[in-house]
């Protein structure tokens, strides 16, 4: 195979993938030697999607008959307890353990390179790599790259791909899929949710899965302690009314103390937005998690009004137009100021 880095790019940056690009990911795979190794990454401290549809892929792998397939993810192995039912966690492998140069790599909703920290230099010593992806913003860094911004998660990218395959959708990677089209739907409530959307979830329930127990496990469960923290931190929220050009902003910070202070692990913050982003007299909802000392990892949501991603994107990071996030460095205050600097140029152009 072709090196990563020499090869010729498929997939353009911000544009639906082409049937040329679906048939150059079909072929990477129907092409695979027998014996193939191939590794799949998703980005930094991973979220339903992100594992979802890695796991769902990879047990589609293994359906097609690829025996060697890792998956794995950078920073600490650690899953969050909310995901730990998910099926195929058993090919997860820790970082360091990783295939260094597999025949295939591939990559789920990690919207640019350094999204996969440690990890991305298997993009240059695997022989090709494959980008699944739902990120606007996302630069196209795959020798084939399957980026369509409007698709609603990962896992749609993944069940279309897999379907041109021939894989047939079993309970276990319906289980995997689902978890990643309801986490980044927020359960069907975000305007991401189509018809084809709920077509998708229908094809998906049909195999016999319970979206009851599969919501009640990735949602509706949480420790006392993180109830407890979530208190804390939602108690010193700051409401900007004037800020995003007179639109509202709302933010607050948790730090590493505040997660020792009540056992917690970083994983619990995630839901923390949800709960700041439906102040109503805010467009934009904000979130600083600290990770290290003077580093956050920080995470926004606009109603309608506001595009997050370019905010985001002008401070390292990228998402969507209306979720977005990036890591920040310095003081909670030099990062708000930060964010607020880029408000106002972000203001959502009504269309005519």
């Amino acid at each position: 195979m072709t090196s990563a880095t020499s090869a010729p790019l498929t997939g353009a940056a911000g544009v639906v993938p082409t049937e040329a690009d679906w048939a150059a990911a079909e072929a990477l795979l129907r092409d695979l030697p027998v014996g193939a190794r191939v590794l799949l990454i998703c980005h930094v401290n991973p979220d339903g999607d992100a594992l979802g549809s890695m796991l769902g892929f990879a047990l589609g792998l293994r359906q097609l008959g690829v025996r060697e397939v890792q998956a794995t993810f950078p920073g600490p192995p650690e899953v969050p307890e909310p995901l730990h039912g998910l099926p195929g966690l058993e090919l997860l492998v820790p970082a360091d353990a990783a295939d260094p140069a597999p025949d295939l790599v591939i990559c789920f909703d990690a919207a640019s390179e350094s999204r996969l920290g440690e990890l991305a230099g298997r993009l240059s010593s695997a022989g090709a790599a494959l980008v699944l992806d739902h990120h606007a913003s996302n630069p196209g860094f795959g020798t084939v790259n399957l980026v369509d911004p409007g698709a609603a998660a990962t896992s749609v990218v993944a069940e279309r791909l897999l379907a041109r395959l021939g894989v047939v959708v079993d309970r276990e990677i319906a289980e995997c899929f689902y978890v990643a089209l309801t986490t980044d739907t927020g359960s069907f409530r975000f305007a991401a949710t189509t018809p084809a959307v709920h077509e998708m979830a229908a094809r998906l329930l049909a195999t016999g899965i319970s979206p009851g127990d599969i919501s009640r496990r990735v949602f509706d469960t949480r420790p006392f302690g993180a109830v407890r923290l979530f208190g804390e931190v939602l108690g010193r929220a700051q409401l900007e009314p004037t800020a995003a050009a007179g639109r509202g902003f709302v933010w607050t910070f948790a730090t590493l103390d505040d997660l020792a202070r009540h056992d917690q692990r970083p994983y619990v913050l995630e839901a923390l937005i949800d709960s700041v982003r439906c102040t109503a007299e805010a467009d934009v909802g904000c979130v600083l998690k600290q990770t290290t000392s003077g580093e956050w990892a920080v995470s926004m949501r606009s109603k309608g009004a506001v595009d997050v991603s370019r905010v985001a994107v002008a401070l390292g990071g990228g998402g969507h137009t209306f979720a977005a996030g990036f890591t920040g460095r310095g003081t909670v205050e030099q990062v708000v100021e930060s964010i607020r600097d880029q408000l106002d140029g972000a203001l959502v152009q009504p269309t005519s």
